[in-house]
Order: C-alpha cells, then structure tokens, then sequence
C-alpha cells in the first residue's frame, strides 16, 4: 500500500502544467502568504541498542532504517520581499514510524518548527534553506521493563536545504512542489529492567537498556497550495 501512493505521489508531481509567473504587488514588493502541504518523508537512521544484562553483548546490536516512507503535513506562514525572496515559519509533522513484534514494541515520530528563507531564481523554480528544532518523540516498550519512561521526547537543531517549483494557478493562488533534504539528531532512549543470577538467587538486580538513534537524514517530496494575500 505505501508503495502504491508513493507511486501516486511521484506522478502528481511529474505531471504538473508549464509554469506561469508569479503576479506580485511591484508597488510595495511585500506579500503575506500561507502555505498548505502534504508531506512524503524518506528517513534514515540507526537504533544502536546496548545494555550492562549478563550476555546482553550477543543479543543486542543494531538496526538499520534505509528510507522508511512516513507521511507528514505542514503549515507556513511568511511573507514575500522585493518579487524573489520568500521567509516563512513552518511548523510541521514528519509523520511516525513504528515497529512492533509481540511483546516489542518501538515507535518514533517527528513534529519539527522551522524558519526558513527562499529565494525564486528562474520560472516558478527556487531554493532555500531553513533552520530549527526537530521535536523526537521516542517509544521504546517491553514486557519486562519495570522503569525508566516508556515514552522519551527530546529537542535538537534542525538544519534544511529546498528546492522547489511554484506554479501560478491564478487568484494569487500557487501550486508548490518542492524537494527538502534535512538533518537532526534524534538522542538516546535508556529503559530497566530486574534479573536474577543464579549464583545468586536471592539478590534482585538491575539492568539497563539504551537506544541509541544519532543522526537522521530526511528526504521529503511535498506537494501543496500557497495563497499569497
């Protein structure tokens, strides 16, 4: 199913008409505008799991995600300076991932603010960059854990590189295509559990057991509708 409307996505994108130009104010080359987008995020990251549990060294390693499609929303609200250059604040919803197996469970979402700056360079087409906070919302479950937050939410920069392509539907009405690759760290996770040896049965120990996610890398495709005032 995710394949399918990834398929579908790529070909609303593709099948776009021509540009037309964008009709501004010249007199006082300063519009307000809000931006509406659906979102297709590409995510890349790595659980790294450890844990101080006796033999916990064979069982815990590390799982890779390679492009994990996740779907998103977003909303921006800026302002337009001299004809070319665009600044907003969007804030947004990468979407959530989530991964469950029996008595496992991990799930990651990705709520982010950004302040971003763009500049229209030729027929609709333009580039930007945004800076920000990405707002991790981590899950990490399981049947034995006795401590330690089920949940975890953490706040880290965010940094953005766009490009993109405007197309002028008319009644200062502007459809927006546009690409965004994007950076953050995601922090640690640390959770607990007891276990007895058997050596000795009769003392109660604790373990603990981290994730740790590092850095995600985001490819995102979106698609929406800007109405400039």
């Amino acid at each position: 199913m995710k394949k399918i409307l990834f398929l579908s996505f790529l070909i609303a994108i593709v099948s776009t008409e021509s540009y037309s130009a964008p009709v501004n104010n010249t007199e006082n080359n300063f519009n307000w505008y809000v931006t509406g987008r659906a979102e297709l995020s590409l995510m890349n990251w790595t659980n790294k799991y450890s844990s101080d549990f006796p033999g916990a060294d064979q069982g815990f390693n590390e799982d890779k995600y390679s492009f994990e499609p996740l779907f998103g929303a977003n909303l921006a609200v800026g302002a337009r300076f001299y004809d070319v250059w665009r600044t907003d604040l969007e804030i947004g919803y990468l979407g959530k991932y989530e991964d469950k197996d029996n008595s496992t469970e991990f799930s990651f979402a990705v709520p982010y603010i950004l302040v971003n700056g763009y500049y229209d360079f030729y027929q609709g087409f333009y580039a930007g960059l945004g800076v920000g906070t990405a707002i991790t919302i981590k899950t990490m479950d399981y049947e034995d854990f006795i401590s330690g937050g089920r949940t975890k939410t953490s706040v880290y920069p965010m940094g953005a590189f766009m490009l993109g392509y405007s197309k002028n539907m008319g009644d200062n009405l502007f459809l927006d295509l546009r690409y965004r690759l994007s950076g953050f760290y995601a922090g640690s996770q640390t959770r607990y559990i007891q276990y007895i040896n058997e050596s000795e049965p009769d003392v109660v120990r604790d373990a603990f057991v981290e994730n740790k996610i590092g850095f995600v890398l985001d490819n995102s495709f979106s698609i929406g509708l800007r109405y400039e005032f």
